[in-house]
């Protein structure tokens, strides 16, 4: 590897493009994205105008926001709270309340274990098979799973909600990528001691936007706005997180259109000798004894996978647009 500091980036969360071009400076320019399992086709509709981003965000902008946001996902607005991003969530979620134990059905995305360490919580990562019978005071369950794609059915989250709610316990479900599998979102199930974390960058293909959701009991949602204050997201975060939530034909059509993708990219990568071992339709997880040199190679043709220093045989593939496919299939094509 060229570059500690950018193998860390990559194996930690994705992303990293300049430290990428700086471990690699002779790779083909731009730059092919596929670590993160971000929609490289983004909604496209109106963003705030001048005069908005020249006055704080407005009240009632964050209110309709939430309320279109709620009913997309099948939720009470009254349940719903914005956030700059899934992420702030999961780092705020510590401050709501005081618990002693974390368990979070793992491997899975690091930060949940980070916030709930960072805190002073005793943290711990069990297997998918323990989750119905923990016992901690907070469960985290990522559906579907980040970085695998592995998905709890709705029905066995509803059923550990509704047993860890009457015993005072709460169940998070990260629902960063549910998108890809909706039958199975709990975000419209109210118990109270169920708390769900929404992303929007991620299947709308805008990450840099920041906009995430918590929905939780009205009681946890009002500790949240405490702790955000009255501009939790920017004006640019309003307009769109709005057109997009409320523009079910765009979402109907991208879910097919990824659909698609995947299983195209499936088969170019399967020719190639890498087993798909798992994922959603916006990204595929590989295994594969030569996932170092794979990563390695790709690098050289300036395409940016995702590496795992927890399963150093798997490679991790964001889908590409049209357009980028022959570029990765050129990519597999000439490794040795």
């Amino acid at each position: 590897m060229h570059d500690a500091a950018f193998l860390t980036t990559a194996t930690r969360h994705g992303g990293g493009l300049m430290k990428a071009a700086a471990a690699y400076p002779d790779a083909p320019r731009p730059w092919l994205d596929l670590s993160t399992g971000i929609n490289p086709e983004p909604w496209r509709g109106p963003r705030a105008a001048e005069a908005d981003l020249n006055r704080l965000p407005d009240p009632g902008a964050l209110i309709a926001l939430e309320t279109t946001a709620a009913a997309a996902f099948g939720a009470a607005p009254e349940r719903t709270a914005a956030t700059a991003g899934a992420e702030a969530a999961i780092r705020l979620l510590p401050l709501l309340r005081g618990v002693r134990s974390v368990e979070i059905v793992g491997p899975t995305y690091g930060a949940h274990a980070e916030a709930w360490r960072a805190a002073g919580v005793a943290t711990r990562l069990i297997a998918p098979d323990q989750a119905a019978t923990s016992q901690a005071d907070v469960l985290v369950i990522v559906n579907p799973n980040n970085p695998d794609g592995r998905l709890t059915r709705r029905a066995d989250l509803i059923a550990m909600a509704r047993a860890r709610s009457a015993e005072g316990r709460w169940l998070v479900v990260d629902e960063s990528f549910i998108e890809c599998a909706p039958d199975d979102s709990v975000s419209d199930v109210a118990e109270p001691g169920l708390i769900v974390l929404r992303s929007f960058g991620k299947f709308y293909g805008l990450a840099g936007v920041r906009l995430g959701f918590m929905l939780a009991a009205p009681d946890l949602i009002s500790r949240l706005r405490a702790l955000v204050g009255d501009w939790p997201v920017s004006a640019d975060a309003l307009i769109i997180g709005r057109g997009a939530y409320a523009d079910g034909g765009w979402r109907r059509r991208t879910e097919a259109a990824l659909a698609d993708r995947a299983d195209r990219l499936d088969q170019l990568l399967e020719r190639a000798g890498l087993e798909v071992v798992g994922g959603t339709s916006l990204f595929r997880m590989t295994r594969t004894p030569h996932a170092a040199r794979w990563f390695q190679h790709f690098c050289g043709a300036g395409i940016l996978t995702r590496p795992f220093d927890h399963t150093p045989d798997a490679l991790r593939f964001g889908v590409p647009t049209e357009r980028d496919l022959p570029r990765l299939a050129r990519a597999l094509e000439t490794f040795s």
